[in-house]
């Protein structure tokens, strides 16, 4: 639905001032329906530096944004990468696609980079001990593991990025298996995202059916499925879909088509 579009003539002039929480908000929201995914990153990164914890909503907008944003340019280097290795192997104009190539590249860990400084501000927030604040925690560290992971595919510095992704969804694990429900959708993840780091980067396929097998039985150990919520039960899903691939022995390209949530 976008009846969040229709507004009132007041809330028009409210939202005319430059600058405002509420503007950046509402027009992120605008350019997500839009599907110009740049243009939300940079309304939630004003919202991100106005200096207060970001509220649920809030943070999930950034998370998406970088996600649909970074995702495209993820996406348009992979189907080079392929079609050059198809179609366009003997081209008279392979050149002109690498230099394309190492632009959307560059961009892409340029995005990354920067998703990365934005992260460790909004880290450095103070927030009260609470039960929302572990999940913010929690959901922070996880992106920072995400962007690092991305960052670890390709190019230069992949061992120390595989490094700091490692460290970060460790401690993501940690501050989770402390202060969040086994069955809390931020909880479960990380350890979708964390296991896929594993089977994609790190290439250790023990490893990661493991982690996501773990997270599984703790699951069930602890809520049953009527007591989790849709979206708790959509990564349990992914989870079992993982374990039943890598289980059998089959890749799924780099990943992306199920680990991010």
């Amino acid at each position: 639905s976008r009846s969040w579009l229709k507004i009132s003539r007041g809330q028009q002039e409210a939202f005319s001032m430059s600058g405002t929480r509420e503007e950046n908000i509402f027009m992120a929201r605008l350019a997500e329906q839009a599907e110009r995914f740049e243009d939300m990153v940079e309304y939630m990164k004003r919202v991100a530096r106005m200096g207060s914890a970001l509220s649920e909503e809030e943070r999930n907008l950034l998370s998406m944004a970088y996600k649909n944003w970074v995702g495209q340019l993820r996406s348009a280097c992979r189907q080079i990468d392929a079609m050059v290795k198809t179609e366009y192997s003997d081209s008279p104009y392979l050149a002109d696609i690498q230099i394309y190539h190492e632009k959307i590249s560059e961009k892409r860990k340029e995005s990354c980079v920067e998703c990365l400084g934005l992260l460790e501000e909004i880290l450095k927030i103070p927030e009260p001990e609470s039960p929302a604040s572990f999940e913010s925690q929690v959901f922070y560290l996880k992106m920072k593991g995400d962007y690092y992971r991305y960052l670890a595919e390709h190019g230069e510095g992949a061992s120390s990025y595989r490094d700091y992704a490692a460290a970060s969804y460790q401690e993501a694990s940690n501050v989770a298996a402390q202060h969040l429900d086994s069955t809390n959708p931020i909880r479960l993840g990380l350890a979708l995202n964390f296991s896929v780091f594993y089977y994609e980067v790190c290439q250790n396929r023990d490893q990661a059916c493991l982690l996501a097998d773990t997270a599984l039985k703790e699951a069930q150990m602890t809520g049953a499925p009527s007591e989790a919520t849709d979206q708790s039960r959509s990564i349990v899903q992914l989870l079992r879909d993982n374990l039943q691939l890598w289980r059998g022995g089959h890749s799924q390209g780099d990943g992306t088509a199920v680990e991010d949530f």
